[in-house]
């Protein structure tokens, strides 16, 4: 793999963006480009994973505040008063397992901190259960905090 940088995403990758989102769809929920144009300009964390100028990932986070009408986004509402969300974090299958992903959050951590957030939150499958994505929340300090059950059946680790 060629060097990795993260960027700032940009509505110029509105494309690429729904393209990789597509890819995964079943993991994560529908995006075309309104349902991106909305979550971009929702979110205070736009970041884009770059390989040899492909975008391999991306990652969208919303502040505590934003006017975004989801479930979960509204469960962590109630209970933290400083926080970031990721609402969508999505990698090319061309590039897991090289640390794209890492590369993401770990950008998000300090620009997160930067922002003067205390948590950073996020949902994770657990019944079923997305077993590469509860590892991965873990190995990068996530904690369980509490469960939620969806419309769809699907219950999602908090």
């Amino acid at each position: 793999m060629n060097a990795l940088s993260i960027r700032d995403l940009t509505v110029q990758d509105s494309s690429a963006a729904v393209e990789l989102n597509e890819a995964v769809v079943a993991l994560t929920s529908p995006m075309d480009a309104e349902r991106f144009a909305t979550l971009y300009e929702l979110s205070n964390l736009k970041l884009a994973a770059e390989v040899d100028e492909q975008l391999a990932g991306f990652l969208l986070a919303m502040p505590v505040g934003a006017a975004y009408d989801n479930g979960n986004f509204q469960w962590f509402s109630e209970r933290h008063e400083d926080f970031v969300y990721i609402d969508r974090v999505v990698v090319s299958k061309e590039f897991r397992g090289l640390g794209v992903g890492r590369a993401l959050y770990l950008r998000a951590f300090d620009d997160s901190k930067r922002l003067g957030a205390l948590h950073i939150c996020a949902e994770i499958d657990s019944e079923p259960a997305n077993d590469a994505s509860l590892h991965f929340h873990k190995s990068t300090g996530f904690i369980p905090v509490g469960t939620r059950q969806l419309d769809s059946g699907k219950t999602v680790s908090m």
